[in-house]
């Protein structure tokens, strides 16, 4: 993490909202000795989108000149590697210049598209610098890219999958924002999630940006069926978190580490029920104080006795207290 390279980033004006959430991201993964070079599932991970929305957004840093990314491959199994990105604030820095496509003519932009983006923003009039869909002219090959050999016009076997080149797509029977957000809104219950964020502590009418939608819910919904944790033991966690942390958390993603700690908590106390409650032992014999009398009763008895098992200083202490006759001495076997 560089602190540099994180205010660089929030200094950055014109953005929208997740292209800047990305550059941001970016940017706390850079190493001042070493670059930045995070994969392109950790940066979808950290901004919480797909890779394919992830692509777009590092397609438009790269455009406004924010960014510049180059591919890598190993030079031994020639598999390929993180993409290196190169930050506007690093030096000898140079943005990538791209050429619109001369087969459709793909740089063009026209009036609507410039419409829709902000106003005053560096995307404005960038519009013509964004991949080429027929050869894949700036697109990330890490991001959408199967094959081994690098994508260019003239090879034969290129990495950019073709349904990415496709420009005739039929129309998705949902739309996947408000399908994730209706299984989100199936997997945890108003009641729970509302009773989670009262245990935070949070204003259901005021919420931070990061607890509104359905994303902080498929979050919690994530808790519940990777972790293994239920309804109740979320909001248990969560409210235990609040002692430790007298401020609510800014998003679901900051009470990650307590829910592992509650699920690992679980897992041990499971493990710990399981285990066999140990045996009391067995209570000790008494010691034979009087070995006269054990042995007149054995005598007496008709209990095996071996013949070799009184001694004559035993016998004489016997019959000195009585307790055996000598006859029964003699019907035993002992002389």
């Amino acid at each position: 993490m560089s602190h540099e390279a994180t205010n660089w980033a929030i200094k950055q004006r014109g953005l929208k909202p997740t292209t800047k959430i990305v550059l941001w991201h970016l940017c706390d993964r850079f190493n001042p000795d070493f670059g930045c070079f995070p994969s392109q599932d950790r940066l979808a991970h950290d901004c919480e989108i797909s890779r394919s929305t992830l692509n777009d957004h590092l397609g438009q840093l790269e455009a406004v000149g924010l960014l510049r990314r180059v591919p890598r491959l190993d030079p031994v199994t020639k598999r390929q590697l993180p993409t290196r990105y190169i930050l506007g604030f690093e030096p000898g820095f140079t943005p990538v210049a791209v050429v619109p496509c001369p087969e459709i003519g793909h740089g063009e932009c026209p009036d609507a598209k410039i419409a829709d983006m902000a106003e005053g923003s560096p995307l404005d009039g960038a519009f013509d610098a964004l991949p080429c869909p027929d050869f894949g002219h700036g697109i990330d090959a890490e991001a959408v890219s199967d094959f081994p050999a690098d994508p260019c016009p003239e090879n034969a076997e290129s990495r950019v999958r073709i349904s990415d080149t496709n420009l005739v797509r039929e129309p998705l029977s949902k739309p996947v924002k408000e399908e994730e957000g209706a299984q989100a809104r199936e997997g945890v219950p108003d009641e729970v999630f509302g009773d989670l964020l009262g245990a935070l502590g949070l204003d259901p009418d005021a919420l931070p940006g990061w607890w509104q939608g359905w994303p902080p819910r498929l979050h919690v919904q994530r808790w519940r069926d990777e972790l293994g944790l239920t309804e109740a033991e979320i909001i248990a966690a969560a409210e235990a978190s609040r002692d430790e942390h007298p401020e609510p958390p800014d998003g679901p993603k900051a009470l990650d580490r307590a829910m592992q700690r509650a699920a690992q908590r679980k897992v041990e106390d499971t493990a710990r029920k399981r285990r066999k409650p140990k045996v009391a032992p067995a209570p000790a014999t008494k010691p034979i104080t009087d070995l006269p009398a054990f042995y007149a009763d054995l005598v007496n008895s008709d209990r095996y006795l071996p013949v070799s098992a009184i001694s004559n200083t035993m016998r004489d202490a016997m019959l000195a207290r009585g307790l055996v006759t000598a006859e029964r001495l003699r019907e035993r076997g002992v002389r």
